[in-house]
């Protein structure tokens, strides 16, 4: 009897696993992988909920892993939804509710496949699920946490597949070989108070603040690479807090979101930041500073084997050949790049995020197909 990959999205959408609440739907997987001969372990750090299992021996040369997550993002307005959106509702060949897409069909679809694999053909070698509470919130205690578990545990995977939603329109055409990285900057400009019809006895951060905008977005970062688009800055929003029309305020903030490719690090980008900052700072005589989280680093895993091995098989099971993409956001591909080469390839996305999130149902079913496939190739 095979594991039907529907009803384990199914099940897995019936848990109510909002970031960060774990919602039943890591002990359901649990329990499965378990049934089926996988050792299993919770690597829960921080109020955060995780699981690893693994089939096969530890430490084995070959490991095929899975990375995925089970949390998923808000309903944002229930009452505009027309279903249930934690009730798995099937109408119309659509399956239905929060994290269908993003990505709990993934997450089944990979398990169901896992667990036929090594019932029917048992590998020489061991299959490795890393599946994450975490992956839609700050993403510290997640896949990060299961990465430093691993490493202390002597735990390893050779290589690994993410199967977050990489396709934009149709099943099987594209797959995800790298990531931009992502940089957000915090600026604030603190000048001096006054009175609007005196704009001389003040210091107007306002001004600063907007020239200093004007120059970051009028910069041309680069011009793309092999691998990559150019990168990109956006001006997501400035705040004065100031009701006032007669006043000039004494601060102003602003922030800017950044998604670069391999030509930059968050550390270059930081000191070009720092460096503008500081040159307005010095023309106008506002204080300006600047705070700057970075996301994650752009990496790519270039052409080879491993992407390799999954564009033969979506092409197998759907006729297409996978465009070798790195567009999109980050994705926790971007930790699992640091201990081997990792790609992406899922469904397609199309309503991600959205109400009335949805999944086709005919996908769930080939996507767990070209998961068999994959495994099928890479131990035979």
């Amino acid at each position: 009897m095979t594991t039907d990959p529907v009803e384990l999205t199914a099940a897995l959408v019936r848990c109510p696993s909002v970031t960060p609440e774990e919602g039943g739907a890591l002990v359901l997987l649990q329990e499965l992988l378990e049934g089926a001969g996988f050792t299993c372990w919770r690597v829960d750090r921080a109020g955060i909920a995780n699981l690893y299992a693994r089939w096969g021996e530890k430490g084995h040369a070959r490991s095929f892993g899975f990375n995925g997550h089970t949390d998923v993002v808000p309903l944002g307005d229930k009452a505009a939804w027309t279903v249930n959106p934690f009730g798995a509702e099937i109408k119309d060949g659509f399956l239905y509710g929060r994290g269908a897409t993003d990505m709990k069909s993934g997450v089944a679809a990979f398990a169901a496949a896992a667990v036929d694999f090594v019932k029917d053909t048992p590998p020489d070698g061991s299959v490795i699920l890393a599946i994450t509470g975490d992956e839609e919130g700050d993403a510290l205690d997640g896949t990060v946490a299961l990465l430093d578990w691993m490493r202390a545990e002597g735990e390893a995977m050779s290589v690994c597949l993410v199967g977050e939603p990489t396709s934009p329109n149709e099943m099987g055409e594209m797959m995800k070989i790298g990531r931009r990285g992502s940089l957000t900057a915090y600026l604030k400009a603190v000048g001096v108070q006054g009175h609007s019809a005196y704009p001389h006895r003040a210091k107007n951060p306002l001004h600063a603040m907007v020239g200093l905008l004007d120059q970051l977005a009028g910069h041309a970062l680069d011009d793309g690479t092999e691998h990559f688009d150019a990168s990109t800055l956006a001006i997501v929003t400035v705040d004065t807090g100031n009701p006032a029309t007669n006043v000039i305020p004494a601060e102003c903030k602003a922030t800017v979101n950044i998604r670069f490719n391999e030509a930059h690090s968050g550390a270059s980008l930081t000191a070009w930041l720092e460096g503008e900052a500081a040159q307005v700072a010095e023309a106008t005589g506002v204080a300006i500073e600047v705070a700057v989280k970075v996301s994650g680093e752009s990496f790519i895993t270039p052409p080879g084997d491993l992407s390799a091995l999954v564009a033969k098989a979506v092409q197998v099971e759907t006729n297409r050949v996978p465009e070798m993409s790195t567009t999109g956001g980050t994705s926790d591909a971007r930790f699992v790049k640091d201990h081997c080469p990792v790609v992406e390839f899922g469904l397609v996305g199309k309503t991600m995020h959205q109400v009335d999130e949805r999944v086709e149902v005919a996908q769930i079913h080939q996507l767990k197909s070209i998961y068999t496939r994959i495994l099928q190739d890479y131990f035979a």
